[in-house]
């Protein structure tokens, strides 16, 4: 990848306007014209949302795309648009015991309306104040109850020598208790909020569980087992290679083996899902800021789990910028899929989204761009300003690419708001045009929203704030 260095957050205001008058063509779009009986708008096909019936995990995405473009443009419209839908179709979310999608789909919607009233965005109710919060509790905590414990008690970290955290146990997938998805640090932001409420999950015998302390065992077992950090675990082990599951026998609670369901192999990234680490850790990071260091010692101590989840963060972030994207920022779906080699030496040149071989996935770019800004304001924080530097950039340059054409939908016909990106290419669920051998020109809810999240984290940058939900 090639980072632009010159690039700075007030340089793309130009563009982050554009994206949010598109986004609100389409946000209109969709909401004049989808039946919710249809289930969840997922992905497009020719041009129009359709659904998928594999897990309700994309109806957060659909709202919460009003709370950003409210936030980013004051257009009372789309204020009153998120909060009635989310009265009016999110409840069941929030009590969703079969997913692992409560930090997509709970705080994009609940956790956005409660951050715009505390910021003083919106006039303060305390009705409606207490109305999320009852929300983000008890959607945390039902979040924390999907958990089963591994066979691994003592400590671990990715840094030879130092301090770890015990590998202990994690939120499992909506495949069952077999199966850790890396996605799923992304709904750690549901425990964490939650805990920061005081919120606990009570177990049996009364017995209160501590959220932030599940959702750092989460952590520390995904980093172990979907994480690659150059030691030799396997024959494949690259630093800052993710796996998209990990899979546990679960009569003893050992690991068993590297997986993946929506990638090409368990041994190649699958881009999104790592894009899922490069985000979810960087954002824990500012949330361990926020943490008194008292309440850390259980798990371990802040310095344990700060040198985790860092250089979690940063050895996925390197892979991803050294490793496989395409010179402009974007990866194809997957670093080494079947055809990845007729690409040539991709990393070399723009990623082409029209090519014959294999597809691009816009939205892994959107989710890890945003992922970079994140880590490198912390980085810069804490001293390292070439480091914190390096990724900030690399998150100013992907969205640089992805705020112009071919991946921003200017068609007021199509209504997804970033083009080329890609659900499930092993299943293929993706529409491919005539004429052509891969899928491309389609959007999908997370992009969707991960783009309008990136473009309102550098509209706050460039007015000298800042947009986090801790």
């Amino acid at each position: 990848m090639k980072i632009h260095t010159s690039l700075t957050p007030q340089k793309l205001q130009k563009k982050t306007t554009r994206v949010f008058e598109l986004a609100g063509q389409k946000i209109r779009a969709l909401n004049a014209s989808w039946d919710p009986s249809k289930g969840t708008p997922v992905f497009t096909w020719k041009g129009r949302y359709t659904s998928r019936g594999w897990t309700e995990w994309t109806q957060g995405f659909q709202f919460g795309m009003s709370f950003l473009h409210f936030d980013a443009t004051g257009d009372e419209t789309m204020l009153a648009l998120g909060r009635e839908k989310t009265v009016k179709h999110m409840a069941s979310h929030v009590s969703h015991v079969g997913v692992h999608d409560h930090g997509f789909n709970n705080v994009s919607t609940y956790g956005n309306l409660r951050r715009l009233i505390l910021e003083g965005r919106i006039a303060r109710d305390q009705r409606e104040i207490d109305y999320t919060e009852m929300a983000l509790k008890a959607s945390g905590a039902v979040q924390a109850a999907r958990h089963v414990t591994t066979a691994y008690r003592q400590p671990w970290s990715p840094l030879p020598g130092a301090a770890g955290v015990a590998p202990s146990g994690y939120i499992y997938s909506f495949n069952g208790p077999q199966s850790l998805f890396a996605d799923t640090i992304r709904s750690m932001r549901s425990l964490a909020v939650a805990h920061q409420l005081g919120h606990v999950l009570m177990g049996e015998g009364d017995k209160p569980i501590n959220l932030l302390h599940r959702a750092i065992e989460h952590a520390a077992t995904t980093a172990r087992f979907n994480v690659f950090f150059g030691q030799g675990r396997d024959s494949y082990d690259v630093r800052g290679r993710v796996a998209h599951e990990s899979v546990f026998n679960r009569n003893d609670g050992q690991f068993r083996c590297p997986s993946s369901q929506q990638g090409y192999s368990p041994f190649t990234t699958w881009t999104r899902g790592a894009a899922w680490i490069i985000c979810g850790y960087a954002e824990q990071l500012e949330f361990l800021d926020t943490v008194p260091g008292a309440d850390l010692d259980a798990v371990g101590g802040r310095r344990a789990v700060t040198d985790l989840y860092l250089e979690t963060a940063r050895a996925t972030s390197d892979y991803y910028i050294d490793g496989y994207s395409a010179r402009d920022g974007v990866p194809y779906w997957d670093s080494m899929a079947l055809n990845s080699h007729r690409l040539g030496d991709y990393t070399k040149k723009d990623a082409d989204p029209f090519n014959p071989h294999e597809p691009v996935d816009s939205s892994a770019a959107a989710i890890a761009a945003q992922g970079f800004l994140r880590l490198g304001t912390y980085l810069t924080a804490k001293g390292e300003k070439a480091a914190g530097q390096k990724y900030f950039q690399a998150g100013l340059t992907i969205a640089d690419t992805l705020f112009d054409e071919p991946y921003l939908a200017t068609d007021r016909k199509h209504q997804g708001l970033l083009l080329h990106s890609v659900y499930h290419r092993p299943n293929g669920w993706d529409y491919v045009p005539p004429g052509r051998k891969v899928p491309c020109g389609e959007a999908c809810m997370w992009g969707d929203y991960h783009a309008m999240e990136l473009a309102l984290l550098i509209q706050r940058l460039a007015q000298g704030k800042y947009y986090t939900f801790f």
